[in-house]
């Protein structure tokens, strides 16, 4: 297959797979079970057990590359326990962009309690307000909720 083929494909199958969120939130668009709640958390749980263990002594307990935040595992994170790359940076508020499990989560948001618990790729970046982009499932969900309510 033509290289065009297969990153159309696999575009395809991301949309298709991922969640669609409700744009005024950030949740899913469908009611979100127990275990869809609980694992948001994991990423908190993991990065507890990361800062308890404190395997790299004075780093706070990150495992990785260029972390600045607490109990992370993968490289450039800047929230509270996160897993995977590029979670939780640039935001305005240490309750925001933590908890997060894949990559490219919980970044750019401006108000409090943004863009946490979410697993996948691409999820609650660039919310303003509070309470948005949180606990998706999937990828590209809950971004660019509540601009206005700053």
């Amino acid at each position: 297959m033509k290289r065009r083929v297969i990153v159309a494909l696999s575009l395809a199958l991301l949309s298709a797979t991922a969640a669609r969120a409700d744009t005024t939130t950030g949740s899913q668009a469908f009611g979100m079970s127990r275990v869809q709640q609980t694992a948001g958390q994991y990423g908190q749980y993991i990065g507890s057990d990361v800062r308890s263990m404190n395997p790299l002594g004075s780093l706070g307990g990150n495992v990785g590359y260029k972390n600045s935040g607490s109990g992370n595992v993968g490289a450039f994170n800047s929230g509270t326990g996160n897993v995977g790359a590029f979670n939780g940076n640039d935001n305005t508020s240490s309750t925001s962009g933590n908890g997060n499990i894949g990559s490219f989560n919980g970044n750019g948001n401006t108000g409090e309690y943004d863009g946490n618990g979410n697993i996948g790729a691409g999820n609650g970046n660039f919310n303003g307000g509070s309470y948005n982009g949180n606990g998706n499932v999937g990828a590209f969900n809950g971004n660019f909720n509540g601009r206005g309510n700053r």
